[in-house]
Parts: C-alpha cells; structure tokens; sequence
C-alpha cells in the first residue's frame, strides 16, 4: 500500500489526495471483510437479506478510518519530508486504532498487534507493550522495507541502503529473540487452582427460543459434575448459560439460582461464574439506558448480559458486560441520539438497550481468589482486562457463545486473542463457550488443553493463580495514548497549513 500511495504522488494525476484515499480504502475494505466475513453470520437472525446491508457497516468502517490515516499522510507529505510524514503516518494510524477501541462504534478486532494471536511466542513482550506494540512493530518493518525498496529506484547511496538493511535486520531480530528467550525461560509461580470450564453446546437459537432454561441448567450441572472434586474452586459456564431474566435484587429466591446454588452443595469450596440475562428495577431513570417498566413510567429497568459469581453463602457477585457490541447490544451515540428514546421505549426497549457498569470487576472466592469476569466481545480489550488485574484477579475467565458466528474463523480468531490477554497479564485464561471453543491458556499464551468445536464437553484444569503486574497491567494502552495525541497534532498542522496556504 505505501509503493501504491507513493505511485499515485509521484504521478500526474490531479485529485491525488481522492485517488490515494480510494485506493486505500478498495484495498483495506478487501483485506478486511476477508477477514470478518463472519460477521454477516451473527446478524442473520434479523433476515439475510436485511443482515446484508447491515454488515456493510463493519466491513467498511474500518477501512474508511484506515483511509482517512492515509489521506492525512498525503496532506503532511504536501508539506514536510517523507521521513516526518511516514512517522504521522503510523500516529495517524495508531489514532485510527484507538479511535475505533474507544467510541460508541468500537470494533478494535482489527488492529494490526492482534495479527500475531497465532504466533504469540513472537510477542511475549506485549506484557511491557500490549497489543499496540505489535502494531508499531508492523509499521516500522514496512517503513524500512518501503525506503529499501523506493532506494532502488532512487539511486540510493549504497551506504544509506547499507545502514537501512542493516537497521531493518536489528528491528525485526531484537524483538523476536528477546520474546523467544522470554518464551523459554518463563516460569510460572506455582500457586494451583482447580477449574472446571463447561461446553453444554446448546444451539444459540433454540437456548432462547424452544429449550426450558431448567433443561439447560441440568445439562450444565451434569457436565460439571461429571469433572468436579472436592477442591474444585471454580466451576465455569458460558455466557447466557441462564438465559431467562434474573431480578438481581431478588435473586436468592430465584428457582434457577437455588437449583445452581444446591448443585454447589457437595463442592464447599466451590464457585460458580456463569453466564446469566438479569435486570435491576428503580424508582427513577436511574440509568442512561434505563426503559420504563409499568405503563404509568413509575417504574424503570436496566437488562444487562451478565456474569455472576455463586458460591455456598448467601453473597452474590455481579459483572455487567461492559463492552457492548454497537447496535446490537448498545445504542451508538446514545447521548446525541437521546431524542430516539422515546422511540425505543415504545417499542418495548429494542437494539441498544442493555445497561453496563463503568469500571472493569473481580470476582473474589471465599478463600479469597481473584477471577477477571470477562464476557464475549470484551476479549479484545486489553487495557479493560489489566484493570481487573490491577484489582487483584488471579486469573482470567471469559464465557462466551459463539455459535451465532457458526463453524467460521470467527470462533478461532476469538479464542487466539485470548492468548494476546494471558501474555498482557500473565495470567492463566478459563474459556467457556457455548459451542467451542472452550481452552484452558497458560501464562506464555500457550493453548494447554481445549475442546472441539459443536461438541457437549467439559474440561478441567489445575492452574496457576498469578498476583504480580506486569508494566502492561500497570500503565495499560500506554503506546496507543501517545500515537493518538500525536495524531492529533499532526491534524492541527495539516489544518494550520491548509488555512495558512488559502
């Protein structure tokens, strides 16, 4: 893409900044819906031919703010050299990524850090850098690839090619031997837990429609006993494994919770993280996502996708997903888009409506072990993830239910992500799915066991409880933070100097 964009700069063609954006983005939209194709899977419970259109939107987001990071490159080329403006281009790009991590249309599954999820030995030191990390990787190798290459045609003085080989050869090594030694020579403190991770493979459509959640919760007790022992601590279910609404403020006498209370009797050491759809009632519109409850509007409630932890007293823990998928989960823009509320509360509290909390849970056990409570989507945030790790989570545990995606990459690119968040913390990740795949991961990001795909399992593992921070956990998206706000200064010069030349 750079040998392309700097043919278009070097050519006679007029309106260069509108051909380098269209072909930045022809590209990119190709690469990326290669890529999440899948998606088109999870949105054809609305009707296929409606999911059609609807798809183009993260097919093409992307792409377009990935354009837009090369059109910025073009206006600072106009103005300063191509070695200030190759290095905008990588904070122009790093914003774009932060950008689409942090608004209210959040789709950061293709930052350019995540491509190494299936070589994770090469990057065990996104413990210091996360994810981020990677991405300044990429950039810089293709930078140095890009002037080599350009060199050639350039007649480049043979001892600047000389020191640009030799300097691309020390980027691409240092990093890559420094990860393979720590690969190799990390090990883990042992501090052993007993985990038993549940697959019950409930097809996503029948669990909410025709299956009795009862008949659900026997399946998943019965695969949990079927590994469970006297020091089992945690017991793990996937996401919605309760799929019918848990008042929270009433949960105790709830016949689901006594049924998954009493499975616990026989293990008194034993907790329950499981997947559930509850809600909370209030006196007032407590919540920005609140919706009325009565038709007088006396009432309101908030429906969350949540994680609860259940153990044998009577404290219960909540996490409310946080990172909610946009449309689908959380209305975008909720705050400028308010007047559409009035709308959706007519119609029952439609797309958008689940509430969320603002800061990141730990489960705690009563012997007191930390579990980071993680649900689905919010995988791919590792900044999210070390802030339950900076609140004393021990180890990692994701439910999800994948099985909207079908048999498609979706369900595999997901799980090595995970493996990204064990390198970032150092902690062992617990991964339940509804359909697979299901994994235990160790704290170099190793796979050590996992089920198969569409398949009623349980596993169980001994892992190690982890309590140290790694510099990732304590200064987060460190990297991310920097590249954007010197994006943002590289927007205002390009702006000045706009309005300067006019």
């Amino acid at each position: 893409m750079l040998v392309a964009v700097e043919n278009i700069i070097r050519s006679n063609y007029t309106k260069k900044g509108k051909k380098i954006f269209g072909t930045v983005f022809l590209g990119f939209f190709v690469w990326n819906t290669l890529s999440i194709y899948w998606v088109y899977n999870a949105l054809k419970m609305v009707g296929e031919v409606v999911a059609l259109p609807i798809s183009i939107i993260p097919y093409s987001l992307g792409p377009l703010l990935m354009a837009t990071a090369f059109w910025l490159y073009y206006r600072l080329r106009l103005t300063t050299t191509r070695g200030i403006s190759l290095f905008g281009l990588v904070c122009f790009w790093i914003g774009y990524e932060y950008l689409h991590q942090s608004w209210d249309l959040a789709f950061p599954w293709m930052t350019l850090g995540n491509g190494f999820a299936i070589t994770h030995q090469w990057v065990q030191w996104y413990e210091y850098t996360g994810v981020y990390g990677g991405t300044v990787w990429i950039w810089t190798l293709n930078i140095m690839l890009f002037l080599i290459y350009t060199g050639l045609k350039e007649a480049q003085n043979k001892g600047l090619r000389i020191k640009l080989i030799s300097t691309f050869v020390i980027i691409l090594a240092f990093p890559l031997s420094f990860s393979l030694y720590r690969y190799y020579s990390y090990q883990e403190q042992r501090d052993p837990s007993n985990i038993v991770v549940v697959q019950p493979n409930i097809d996503p459509y029948a669990k909410e429609t025709t299956m009795p959640a009862s008949k659900q919760i026997g399946i998943l007790m019965h695969l949990s006993d079927s590994l469970g022992q006297a020091n089992t601590e945690f017991f793990l279910w996937p996401e919605t494994a309760i799929p019918d609404g848990l008042n929270e403020d009433s949960i105790r006498t709830n016949n689901y919770f006594l049924q998954a209370q009493h499975f616990l009797n026989k293990y008194k050491n034993g907790n329950l993280i499981t997947g559930a759809e509850t809600f909370k009632i209030y006196n007032n519109r407590a919540t920005k996502t609140a919706k009325p409850f009565d038709p007088q509007g006396s009432q309101f409630y908030d429906d969350f996708n949540a994680a609860v932890n259940i153990e044998n007293s009577a404290e219960v823990q909540f996490y409310h997903k946080s990172k909610l998928v946009p449309g689908a989960e959380s209305l975008p823009f909720g705050s400028a888009l308010s007047f559409l509320k009035p709308v959706f509360d007519h119609l029952g509290g439609a797309t958008g409506s689940y509430g969320s909390q603002a800061e990141p849970g730990v489960f705690y056990s009563q012997s007191g072990i930390g579990a980071a409570p993680v649900i689905c989507y919010e995988t791919i945030w590792g900044e999210w993830i070390a802030g339950s790790v900076r609140k004393g989570a021990q180890f990692i545990a994701i439910i999800t239910n994948d099985g909207w995606w079908e048999d498609t990459p979706g369900k595999d690119q997901h799980l090595d992500y995970a493996k990204l968040r064990a390198i970032e913390t150092r902690r062992w990740v617990c991964r339940s799915a509804n359909t697979g795949i299901s994994a235990f991961i160790n704290q170099r990001g190793d796979v050590v066991q996992h089920t198969k795909w569409w398949v009623r399992t349980a596993i169980k593992q001994d892992i190690n409880l982890n309590s140290d921070l790694t510099f990732y956990v304590l200064h987060g998206d460190y990297l991310a933070k920097i590249g954007s706000l010197l994006a943002v200064l590289g927007i205002v010069f390009v702006v000045f100097r706009v309005i300067r030349r006019k």
